[in-house]
């Protein structure tokens, strides 16, 4: 299937998804609901359909939609691709009608950024649905406007009783299962559109990068499934325009697209944005890619990450040339909630057996780690969400030898990566940090563990939950192995029982946080495709630990 342009009649993406009828509004979006929703069929439907007018007069266009990501209280970030050189200028307002609209100024997006860019908005409201359109202006001609690209958010909560209320996932167009016409898309994100989340987290694997994309598979059961293609999925993305190709092959979906004019996003970064169980300083002994230096992907990898993903630590003053960039971060989501985006990948050492007795770089470095702890004490929120892109108890091997996350199988003192853990662990029960609360994707299924000292081998820390979701869009695996290091239980798993089951046989899965404004009570739930509620959790406010 030939590359399409987003949103036109000739865009497979475009067809709806079968037998998913139109939900009811949800209550704090009634009000906006209706018309909202035409503005975005028209945005979304038909911005590949322009007038030819357009087209011939050189207005830009915004083909590939909007997306706003690391929303706050008072602040967020707003994102565009055009089709040429052109302005950038973002309009927000209280109302659809955009009275007493609020102008940002946005940056001039060009080739050097593959035409993406972002615009910061500063000074909103607090808990409030906030309208905005962007407009692509020619850099030559200011009057010479594309059609504007709208799109809603809410901002965070200034009072604790309104409550929060957020998804999770990650894994997306992953082990060969892209965009598939026959199905709908991508269907989980129009699922998740319609829950109406204050924010989505997305875990890791936001792209695979070194997944190629054929134009079909034919399922152990004959069926066949079918892919929308492109260039840039053909082969393993070693150029910065490979790495740039397989984020706007995400975006040919029109659920994306839709999905993400509506909801905010914090992402973070796993191994497959760059490729497979990659570490700093690796060298590379597969015959698919020219460039074996991991460093020098990695680098693309980032660079690309950093143009399509709305991160508000990549978009820092000072930021030229990675200098003062980072995934890392804290989002602070009102009095409620804060998100400790992690990144477990860019500090790690290289990944091994994974028993050595003294480890201070680990999977997130000593650096990382004492920024951690400084901003885990620091936090006055009642809930500390751990935003994690690998899980601690499961057991994640990296070929024969080596192990790629942070359990090695033994279930005896903390050896290699576990030493770094069992010292954040400590350092939370000790300075007595309430309300940690780890959520993670990367391994195809979805669990809940619980975590324990009286089962552990290490017995210094305070108990608390890791939750798992996932493939948002990828195939499904069989559930890892758990490690005793951390005395875990096993509480929930759903899991297919062979490796890499498509979309078609096995459901997708994410996850939902549901905190009470009143009493603080936080209520995890584990979710798959066609909306059945698999696992349930309430937790309590005020826990060392949780």
């Amino acid at each position: 299937m030939s590359h399409p342009v987003p949103g036109s009649s000739s865009d497979p993406a475009s067809v709806p998804a079968p037998g998913l009828a139109p939900a009811p509004a949800p209550a704090r979006r009634s009000v906006l609901r209706g018309s909202l929703a035409a503005s975005a069929a028209l945005t979304l439907g038909g911005v590949g359909l322009a007038a030819p007018a357009f087209a011939l007069r050189g207005r830009p266009r915004a083909a590939w939609g909007v997306q706003t990501g690391d929303v706050t209280a008072s602040s967020g970030l707003v994102w565009v691709r055009s089709d040429r050189p052109a302005r950038m200028v973002v309009e927000t307002s209280a109302t659809e009608s955009f009275r007493r609209a609020r102008r940002h100024h946005g940056p001039l997006l060009g080739a050097g950024t593959d035409f993406t860019g972002t615009t910061a908005l500063r000074g909103l409201p607090a808990g409030e649905q906030i309208h905005y359109r962007v407009t692509l202006a020619d850099p030559d001609d200011p009057r010479r406007t594309g059609e504007p690209v709208t799109g809603t958010f809410r901002t965070a909560p200034g009072r604790r009783r309104d409550g929060v209320r957020f998804l999770w996932s990650g894994d997306i167009a992953g082990q060969g299962w892209g965009i598939n016409p026959d199905v709908g898309g991508f269907r989980a994100y129009d699922e998740m559109r319609r829950l109406d989340p204050d924010f989505f987290l997305c875990s890791g694997d936001a792209i695979y990068a070194d997944g190629v994309i054929e134009p079909s598979v034919t399922l152990p059961d004959g069926r066949i499934w079918r892919n929308v293609t492109t260039p840039e999925k053909s082969k393993v993305a070693e150029t910065l325009d490979e790495y740039r190709g397989n984020f706007r092959y995400n975006l040919l979906d029109h659920n994306v697209r839709a999905f993400n004019a509506r909801v905010p996003s914090i992402v973070q970064w796993d191994d497959h944005e760059v490729r497979n169980n990659w570490y700093p300083g690796q060298i590379l002994d597969d015959p698919r890619y020219t460039e074996k230096d991991v460093d020098v992907l990695a680098a693309r990898a980032a660079r690309a990450f950093g143009e399509y993903t709305p991160v508000s630590s990549l978009h820092v003053p000072g930021g030229r040339g990675g200098r003062g960039r980072w995934v890392h971060r804290v989002v602070r989501y009102g009095p409620l909630l804060d998100v400790f985006v992690l990144d477990m990948r860019s500090y790690r050492n290289p990944n091994s057996p994974n028993r050595q007795a003294d480890d201070t770089t680990g999977i997130l470095g000593a650096e990382q780690l004492a920024w951690l702890k400084r901003e885990l004490a620091a936090s006055t929120a009642v809930w500390k969400v751990l935003a994690a892109d690998m899980p601690i108890g499961l057991v994640v091997p990296d070929g024969a030898a080596n192990f790629e996350a942070i359990a090695q199988g033994d279930p005896g003192a903390p050896l290699g990566r576990e030493l770094q853990i069992a010292e954040l662990l400590r350092f939370v029960k000790h300075r007595r940090i309430t309300g940690t609360l780890w959520l993670t994707a990367d391994v195809h299924y979805t669990s809940a563990q619980h975590y324990a000292p009286e089962r552990a081998a290490f017995k210094d820390f305070a108990p608390f939950w890791e939750f798992v979701s996932g493939p948002l869009a990828a195939g499904g695996f069989p559930a890892n192995a758990l490690d005793g290091t951390f005395g875990h239980e096993r509480v929930f798993v759903r899991a297919p029982e062979r490796a890499n089951l498509s979309p078609m046989e096995s459901p997708q899965y994410f996850g939902e946080v549901d905190i009470d404004g009143h009493s603080g009570d936080l209520t995890v739930r584990l979710r798959a495709e066609g909306g059945q509620v698999l696992f349930s959790k309430v937790l309590r406010p005020g826990r060392v630990g949780q």
